[in-house]
């Protein structure tokens, strides 16, 4: 089993940054694939961000040039840097492992972009 705890949010204005953290424990060598995704309020979850354990990654378009996913050398921590944010970043933030039939979710954190 693989536990996920996500950390980092907060209220951020508009163009500035905030970098999301996503603790792993467990059995993290279950885990191939980590990704981002967010909620905002009355929409459906989407997709952010994937990272593999090549180190190959691939992001939604509206956060392509901005956000970066990465990890430590072990995969106990997922990151996602959020550069210039937009208000339309507002959402709750979900780290996600993926590893073949397994598929775990942290419980997420919010993220408020206003001035």
């Amino acid at each position: 089993q693989v536990q996920l705890v996500e950390s980092g949010g907060g209220l951020v204005q508009p163009g500035g940054s905030l970098r999301l953290s996503c603790a792993c424990s467990g059995n993290v060598r279950l885990i191939n694939h980590a990704r981002w995704y967010r909620q905002a309020p009355g929409k459906e979850r989407e997709w952010v961000a994937t990272i593999g354990r090549d180190g190959g990654a691939a992001y939604a378009d509206s956060v392509l040039g901005r956000f970066t996913v990465s990890t430590d050398n072990a995969w106990k921590t997922v990151y996602l840097q959020m550069n210039s944010v937009k208000p339309e970043d507002t959402a709750v933030y979900y780290c996600n492992g993926l590893g073949g039939a397994n598929d775990y979710w942290g419980r997420g954190t919010q993220v408020t972009v206003a001035s």
